[in-house]
């Protein structure tokens, strides 16, 4: 999962092949993140994902977020690239002092210095970015981002759980001289890219302190699949009772349901059922499945 993994990024480069940068898939429709600086040319570019598989995406293709310094790219969907998506991370920054992996050139090795405030330089003129990730490198680390070309976009990815924490720029400019420097993918920031944040908690697992919609959907799974059993050799009969209470369920805003029942009345069923239901609706919810083996009948709750 690291950010040099090349199966997982995307080469962007321009109609003569020169290298202009680095992105990731980020949704499970195949948009591209990167940073605003390496499309801030005139387009058309040329993007290069996974088995030779590349893409062309034209102004049309690219939604600019200059103010926030990145850029989504619009491409032919999920098998353009055949890249996978990387999941952005929930929290709000990296603790200094730890250790992230980017990718500039290859994989390298980088120590979070904090944050601090920026000024990121486009065709349009200068927008403030209150927050850019400062990272210490070192000396091939700060000849790969000197050079440019694919190292502009690259992500900054946590090395445990792949998380992307922002995306590389050589384009900003601080207070004081800064060895790496690194765009936030912001919540609340903009609206299209808040939705597509909303898609990545659904398209790439978080885990750890990035637990996204997607991962949880992985871990309860997990619970559900166990309590799954063997499957029915017949399809069992509704019950219109159990049917209109998982209906009130689902429709309101309760976090625990329970069902009782004699074994072999297929409580099991009904549940395993529900729980598919939410997993694969347009909404997904996460289902912890609670064996009725794990309570006793003194029990008033399940604290």
């Amino acid at each position: 999962m690291g950010s040099g993994d090349r199966s997982k990024l995307v080469r962007i480069c321009d109609q003569a092949g020169r290298p202009r940068g680095t992105g990731f898939v980020a949704d499970d429709r195949g948009t591209v993140v990167t940073a605003h600086q390496a499309v801030a040319s005139p387009a058309p570019f040329l993007l290069h994902g996974t088995d030779g598989r590349t893409c062309t995406v034209g102004p049309d293709d690219i939604t600019a977020l200059p103010a926030l310094g990145l850029a989504l790219l619009r491409t032919g969907g999920p098998d353009a690239l055949d890249a996978e998506p990387l999941p952005i991370a929930v929290r709000d920054r990296a603790e200094p002092g730890g250790y992230v992996d980017i990718a500039a050139h290859g994989r390298r090795e980088a120590r979070v210095l904090g944050t601090t405030p920026a000024t990121y330089t486009a065709p349009d003129g200068a927008h403030p970015v209150a927050a850019a990730l400062e990272l210490a490198l070192g000396t091939d680390g700060r000849d790969a981002l000197r050079s440019g070309g694919a190292a502009i976009g690259g992500p900054v990815t946590d090395p445990v759980t792949g998380v992307v924490l922002g995306v590389l720029c050589t384009a900003l400019a601080t207070p004081h001289e800064a060895a790496g420097l690194a765009l936030p993918i912001a919540r609340g920031a903009d609206g299209t890219l808040d939705a597509l944040l909303r898609r990545n908690a659904l398209a790439a697992p978080g885990y750890g302190p990035d637990l996204n919609l997607a991962g949880a959907l992985q871990l309860t799974a997990t619970s559900v699949g166990s309590a799954d059993g063997p499957k029915a050799r017949t399809a069992p009969v509704e019950r219109d009772d159990v049917s209109a209470e998982f209906t009130a369920f689902e429709a309101g805003t309760g976090l625990v349901l329970g069902l009782v029942g004699a074994p072999g009345t297929g409580r099991t069923t009904e549940l395993a059922a529900l729980a598919a239901r939410r997993a694969e609706g347009r909404a997904p919810a996460p289902t912890l499945w609670l064996r009725g083996a794990d309570l006793l009948a003194d029990d008033s709750s399940i604290a």
